[in-house]
């Protein structure tokens, strides 16, 4: 009981200096709302829904508990917010487990005029600050996401076939069935090259796999690639982030092509968040990042649990 009181304490204090951050940076902190009549459509990622029994004119009985806060902060963006945040709860569906809990708490900022190489040297900057908390210091690593590949695995991660790939999994024992490769990707940066990452390193990748871009834009050339980036504490992710797209037809091609995968799989189709396609032309050029606030709790905490760093888990809850 009381390492978990300490821990609601550290919860606390780490909020407060991430506010702090912000504020000292001319970041305005919002809220949102977490019902939407839209949905997640990303095929890797179940929502939470639920319907609303009022009077019909308040809308769309059908809503979704929202699994980030990205929609609605890109709307206020094009209505001209500027650099914005929001720290807060966000919820999905079957992610429950000794690093995962349905409901968690996510920060998610965005920079106007900002590329992805540039937010990410903000949030290592935000990591630095917070690691004061827990008296460490953490090496910082950078690297492409393709020269990762190449320097752990040996394995070209743009144009190497599938074969080589499940190969280079070595002894780890998967059933391929349905997967495709950036699947295989996954499951090597999973299995292979993640667990190896040292615990007192900050590691940022960039630059992924165009057909890995999700909400990032994609930068022409051979290979093109999408303009994102993770950051890794340790052996965990924590944050993920774009040079945000801001082409409303194109993401409405994305959003129709993971409804297609959706379709595929046996899985329900979302709805598609249609008062972002309507602004998204408008919103400003700039690059966005969500962190996952347990993770990082974990590492200040020095714990695997993600248990440990809640008042209580789903279990409990």
């Amino acid at each position: 009981m009381t390492a978990r009181l300490e821990r609601l304490h550290l919860r606390a204090t780490t909020y407060a200096r991430i506010r702090a951050f912000f504020a000292e940076r001319g970041v305005t902190e919002v809220e949102t709302p977490i019902l939407s009549a839209a949905g997640n459509t990303d095929p890797n990622i179940r929502s939470f829904g639920t319907r609303f029994t009022g009077h019909v004119d308040a809308g769309s009985p059908e809503r979704w508990m929202r699994t980030s806060p990205e929609f609605p902060l890109k709307r206020l963006l094009a209505e001209g917010m500027g650099d914005c945040y929001e720290l807060g709860r966000v919820f999905r569906d079957g992610e429950a487990g000794g690093r995962h809990n349905p409901e968690f708490t996510m920060l998610e900022w965005y920079r106007v005029g900002w590329d992805h190489a540039r937010l990410a040297r903000e949030v290592i900057d935000l990591f630095e600050h917070l690691m004061l908390l827990a008296g460490r210091t953490f090496d910082v690593v950078e690297t492409e996401y393709s020269s990762l590949y190449r320097n752990v695995l040996g394995v070209d991660a743009f144009t190497d076939p599938v074969e080589r790939l499940r190969e280079a999994l070595g002894e780890v024992t998967i059933d391929g069935e349905g997967l495709g490769r950036d699947d295989w990707l996954d499951l090597l940066m999973t299995h292979r090259i993640q667990p190896e990452f040292p615990r007192d390193r900050i590691t940022v990748i960039y630059d992924y796999p165009a057909s890995q871009c999700a909400l990032a834009k994609i930068r022409p050339g051979k290979p093109p690639v999408a303009e994102r980036f993770e950051v890794y504490l340790g052996r965990y992710e924590v944050a993920n982030g774009y040079h945000e797209l801001n082409d409303a037809k194109e993401q409405r091609a994305r959003f129709e092509r993971d409804n297609a995968v959706r379709r595929e799989r046996g899985s329900r189709e979302m709805p598609i968040d249609e008062r972002l396609l309507t602004v998204l032309d408008r919103m400003p050029a700039c690059a966005g990042v969500a962190l996952g606030v347990e993770r990082l709790l974990m590492v200040l905490a020095d714990t695997d649990a993600i248990a440990d760093v809640m008042a209580y888990p789903f279990a409990e809850a």
